[in-house]
């Protein structure tokens, strides 16, 4: 009873459409602006470290037309068709600092929901300077 209910609701009700998807394009930057500025860092050496390093499908060096790699003065954009992580960006950007010894120095902070920037830490040298004066 069923089995013949089923086909015959089915031929009743009209196919549903299918709903094509909207083509998002992903945009995603890393901002150098101050290491690069201080000179221990080269944005074109961290662009190329990013195109020998992020995986499409599994493999490196797959970019096809889904996903490019452009650089502005000390800016760095991802541009990606196909779904791309932005965290998978921050591993790699932290890859890069601990590669060229800059991890002890530089952290990788969200500035904005598409954006990452490149900081320095901040020390705070008040403890030490508070004991200094109690020595005297």
């Amino acid at each position: 009873f069923f089995f013949c209910s089923f086909f015959l609701f089915s031929a009743i009700m009209p196919a549903k459409k299918k709903q094509q998807k909207k083509k998002t394009q992903l945009k995603f930057n890393v901002d150098c602006t101050h290491p690069v500025e201080d000179g221990i860092m080269d944005v074109a050496n961290f662009e190329q470290f990013l195109h020998e390093r992020i995986k499409v499908g599994g493999k490196t060096n797959n970019f096809g037309h889904d996903l490019s790699i452009e650089r502005q003065k000390n800016k760095i954009t991802v541009v990606s068709d196909i779904p791309f992580s932005k965290r998978y960006l921050k591993y790699l950007t932290k890859k890069y600092l601990k590669k060229n010894n800059l991890r002890d120095w530089l952290r990788v902070v969200s500035s904005a929901q598409n954006t990452y920037e490149l900081r320095y830490f901040q020390i705070n040298n008040e403890d030490e300077d508070e004991e200094g004066e109690d020595e005297s």
